[in-house]
């Protein structure tokens, strides 16, 4: 049930990830954070620039990152058909923002696992495919984002219960951040999990009878 992106309507050209469940979920996230007017916001991989969106309307300084140029192109869309100020940056996850820290880091990532270990994603997959551990970005977002936080700071990632939550928290707790399952949702298979079903039981990821998929947030927080 979408509840926190209901205000938001983006411009979604085809290639570029539509806001889903998991936006929502980060959205979520975001509203119980306790942030001044003003604290500054990376949304890494920002698609159709829903969630960055979301965040300005806080009146919260953002800048929203993606490696599609379609998505970068459709995210200033949105943003000046919006009326909002946001920095749209082209770049490989953190690269167009190295030097710099944030209050917030926001990353909904592609995390579902992917059949073929040798393939690497192309095109509208890129939203979704992550490797056979659907890990190919999560790992990185781990090791880098940490170094990007500010004192105090937050990082809020969304992904799937089939691409190792316990993974994510064990990397951020080693790199000295307080790190928790704050949100979990389940949902109904979409178009690629139903797809990938069968190859999912054989893995073990999925039982014989699970027909939904869990969502969950991780919380980690640099101490001051």
């Amino acid at each position: 049930m979408r509840g926190y992106l209901v205000d938001v309507n983006p411009l979604v050209p085809p290639g570029v990830y539509t806001p889903q469940e998991d936006t929502d979920l980060l959205a979520e996230a975001l509203s119980e954070e306790p942030l001044p007017p003003g604290a500054d916001v990376l949304d890494v991989g920002t698609g159709s620039g829903a969630l960055a969106l979301h965040a300005a309307r806080r009146g919260l300084r953002v800048t929203a990152v993606d490696v599609s140029r379609r998505a970068v192109w459709a995210a200033r869309i949105n943003a000046r058909l919006s009326g909002l100020r946001v920095r749209i940056l082209r770049g490989n996850l953190f690269d167009p923002v190295r030097g710099q820290t944030f209050d917030v880091i926001l990353a909904n990532p592609p995390y579902v696992p992917d059949p073929d270990p040798d393939s690497a994603p192309r095109g509208t997959a890129r939203a979704w495919d992550a490797g056979h551990d659907g890990r190919l970005i999560l790992d990185r977002i781990c090791r880098e984002a940490p170094a990007l936080l500010r004192p105090g700071g937050v990082l809020l990632v969304v992904h799937s219960a089939l691409s190792g939550p316990e993974r994510t928290l064990t990397l951020l707790r080693a790199a000295g951040l307080k790190a928790s399952l704050t949100r979990r949702r389940r949902i109904a298979f979409g178009p690629v999990l139903r797809e990938r079903q069968g190859w999912l039981r054989e893995r073990g990821l999925l039982s014989a009878t699970e027909d939904k998929e869990e969502l969950v947030v991780v919380r980690a927080e640099l101490p001051v």
